[in-house]
């Protein structure tokens, strides 16, 4: 509720040292707007509540754990203690949306203790930010017991109405589905209609990945994720389409038979509710990030956010192989190059030096060469991937020196690739290798991925044992500044404010999809559901910029977007990394192109100025260290117009301004390339109209002039 009362008044603490008596505390985020409650029932059960204003947006929800070899946390429990802090601060990011971060927040601290032997005991830490609410478990050292394992974690979110909701379902290796939008109670998570396709699909319960997304009959906007996941398993949430509330379930690991195994005493992730009156708000929000701890590896100069091309798209549109064309000796089992490879390996030094030529030319400053290691031949279709992929032996018509040397000469960054085939011991036993020759050659990102089921049988990706071998990667990396962009990862939790060097990640159904997906591919409105889901966790590698968007080497698939949708990606989903994915010849001689190289990709501020989830965004833009602007804006299968206020501008300073749009006759299926390209004069006075057609968007580049 909101209170005009000083954030001291606004604590109500009522303790008494009967077990039967019921325990309430509250704290209020600095502008008064989100209230967390929390109450112990007359049996000693904990729950809370949050208010937005004068609304309950979150009801009585209960939290409790189950154990292995121990009774469940849950009743019988008393306030030992509680305190309170409040915390205004300014970060800087080293790269980001924005540079600096205002972290202002109420925090408050709840000791509990079970009232009966073993008198177990617990905190609770509750964050109140004008964005949004986080709260968090710390499990208290306990005589004679040094670790826990939790066999399942039980955080309600009791929700106050059917909201209309934006999920995926919670596949315990993959996000790589399409989002649907229904009310709560018609969540379907197991049968789920784009599943099909997807070979490590795990889908066991009713239940949805975090973010998840959800707009309340009054208009407010939800959605629950967690921050700062460390040796800890990902939280899904189980859905009762009847009560309309929503419980974590850890993911699990059949191989060791729990979720969570865990010395004591030690803190949860967050689990976290950004709130917001507008869906646009949503997207700008810090509170991620924020609950999150500082920078952990220091100076991070030593990688630039970058735009860049890949040896990538032309495999997945079938004009090249990641393999070479080895051949397996009947024989002895082992694979030999026999010198009569089948033509069509994609990563040589000439293709590579083709695309080198063209990225120094046009102002992307990295390549990423994907099939340039041996192993790809044994990769798909074999059960047993150990081994597969050392990372450092390159295929015959690779020369890697050579490589590295004109790629220094013409001023372009290699990103190495790390294809673990999801066999992470084997990549761990090879960490050291991998990332010395990066070091060597002074290679300071690589784009690692994890395709397949898990190995060993019985983990998974979202597991705490693959949880911490993304973990132990990044902290790896950090030591031969490398920074890495996963892919088939774990899902961002904020720790790129503590570990900068996980500059990207996947975690989303990407633009290869539109190539090969069977569902023909992505829907117009994907990405603007994904701007306020799965971006709100953070940085995203979609790979944007397909400029042949008919696909002629694909029979049944075409990317359903304009391409001015898709030059406006470029600011509407934020990467320091960001890939302009198609082929070189694709982008010689279209104007267009100048839009993806004039972006930029680190940015002084940012600013959402519109949208509605799954219709559509734009986003503004300020690039660091230059004063140019650049705007995006997307939208679904509608026709929509939209008017552009450019009062975000600073007064009296001249910018040329070139504006990237659909045509009258634009229309993501039947006419997708059709696009107009004009410069106009703008000032912080301007009002301009645009109409963004069918799938499709437009991006604007506003060049400050000295």
């Amino acid at each position: 509720m909101k209170s005009s009362l000083p954030i001291l008044s606004a604590l109500l603490l009522t303790l008494a040292s009967c077990q039967n008596s019921a325990t309430k505390v509250r704290i209020q985020s600095p502008n008064y707007t989100n209230t967390i409650q929390f109450e112990l029932s007359e049996e000693g059960l904990p729950y809370y509540l949050v208010y937005h204003d004068e609304t309950t947006v979150i009801d009585t929800s209960f939290l409790s754990f189950n154990f292995k070899n121990q009774p469940a946390l849950k009743s019988n429990l008393k306030v030992v203690s509680s305190n309170s802090t409040s915390i205004n601060e300014t970060w800087e990011m080293p790269w980001g949306e924005q540079r600096e971060v205002v972290n202002a927040y109420n925090e408050l601290v709840v000791e509990l203790e079970e009232v009966n032997i073993p008198n177990r005991r617990m905190a609770l830490y509750f964050r109140a930010y004008d964005d949004g609410i986080g709260f968090r478990y710390e499990f208290l050292a306990q005589e004679g017991v040094d670790s826990v394992i939790i066999m399942e974690e039980n955080t309600e979110f009791n929700l106050t109405g059917n909201h209309t909701t934006w999920w995926i379902p919670a596949d315990w290796d993959s996000y790589e589905h399409l989002y649907s939008t229904t009310k709560v109670s018609e969540i379907k998570a197991l049968e789920h209609e784009n599943a099909a396709g997807l070979g490590h699909t795990s889908i066991f319960h009713n239940a949805v990945h975090t973010p998840v997304t959800m707009k309340t009959q009054e208009g407010i906007h939800l959605s629950i994720h967690e921050a700062a996941l460390l040796d800890y398993a990902s939280m899904t949430l189980l859905v009762d389409t009847v009560n309309l509330r929503l419980t974590s379930q850890l993911v699990g690991s059949d191989r060791l038979g729990y979720k969570v195994k865990r010395a004591l005493p030690f803190k949860t992730p967050w689990r976290a509710v950004q709130i917001a009156d507008e869906a646009k708000d949503l997207i700008a929000s810090n509170l991620i990030v924020n609950l999150n701890e500082p920078n952990k590896i220091g100076d991070v100069s030593w990688f630039s956010p970058m735009k860049y091309m890949g040896i990538w798209w032309e495999m997945h549109i079938d004009v090249g192989s990641w393999d070479y064309g080895m051949t397996m000796d009947e024989k002895t089992g082992q694979w030999v190059d026999t010198g009569k490879a089948h033509g069509r390996h994609s990563a040589t030094t000439e293709n590579t030096k083709r695309y080198i030529d063209f990225a120094s030319k046009n102002n992307i400053s990295g390549l990423l060469v994907e099939g340039w290691n041996t192993g790809w031949e044994r990769w798909i279709g074999f059960e047993d991937r150990e081994g597969v992929f050392d990372f450092v032996t390159p295929y015959s018509d690779y020369d890697f020196d050579e490589v590295i040397r004109y790629s220094k000469e013409k001023g372009v960054e290699i990103i190495m690739h790390h294809e673990t085939s999801a066999a992470p011991r084997t990549y761990e036993k090879q960490l050291d290798t991998a990332y010395q020759l990066m070091a060597k050659h002074g290679i300071h990102s690589v784009k690692s991925g994890y395709v397949g089921k898990i190995i060993p049988k019985g983990e998974y990706h979202h597991g705490q044992w693959m949880v911490n071998h993304y973990q132990k990667a990044v902290e790896k990396a950090a030591k031969y500044q490398v920074a890495v962009n996963a892919h088939e990862p774990i899902k961002a939790t904020g720790l790129r404010r503590t570990y900068p060097n996980t500059i990207s990640r996947e975690g989303l159904r990407g633009q290869e999809f539109n190539a090969w997906a069977p569902d023909g591919g992505n829907p117009p409105e994907h990405l603007a559901i994904v701007a306020f889901t799965r971006m709100l966790a953070g940085p995203i590698d979609f790979t944007p910029g397909v400029f042949d968007i008919l696909l002629p080497t694909k029979e049944k698939n075409q990317i359903n977007t304009t391409l001015a949708h898709q030059l406006a990606l470029y600011v509407v989903i934020y990467s320091p990394i960001q890939m302009a994915c198609d082929l070189p010849q694709n982008y010689e001689n279209q104007p267009a192109f100048q839009f993806i190289r004039d972006v930029g990709v680190d940015w002084e501020q940012s600013k959402v100025l519109d949208g509605e989830i799954g219709d559509f965004v734009v986003i503004a833009r300020e690039e660091k260290g230059t004063g140019n602007w650049f705007v995006g804006g997307i939208s679904d299968e509608k026709q929509r117009s939209f008017t552009l206020n450019f009062d975000f501008l600073e007064k009296d300073k001249s910018y040329l301004t070139t504006i990237y749009r659909d045509k009258d006759n634009s229309h993501y299926r039947s006419n997708p390339t059709s696009i107009e390209i004009e410069q106009i004069e703008v000032s912080k006075n301007t009002s301009l109209e645009i109409l963004m057609k069918e799938g499709g968007g437009f991006a604007i580049s506003m060049l400050l002039q000295k």
